[in-house]
């Protein structure tokens, strides 16, 4: 199971067991988005090849 805890400035991240932290302006870059305005799925997606996407996708900006 991955764990996403959002920030104003990154993304802390547990995949796999190993924590790590993606900031903002690689998230941008790779999604070609504002980081206010890419969603927690998105960002998954980064992190997982496959990831099992349940619910509706949520912007950071309102996450944080």
């Amino acid at each position: 199971m991955t764990t996403l805890s959002f920030d104003e400035t990154g993304v802390g991240v547990v995949y796999q067991g190993t924590e790590f932290r993606l900031e903002k302006e690689p998230i941008e870059e790779a999604t070609e988005k504002s980081y206010v305005d890419v969603t927690d799925h998105e960002v998954l997606q980064i992190v997982e090849k496959r990831p099992s996407l349940s619910g509706e996708p949520r912007r950071i900006g309102d996450i944080v």
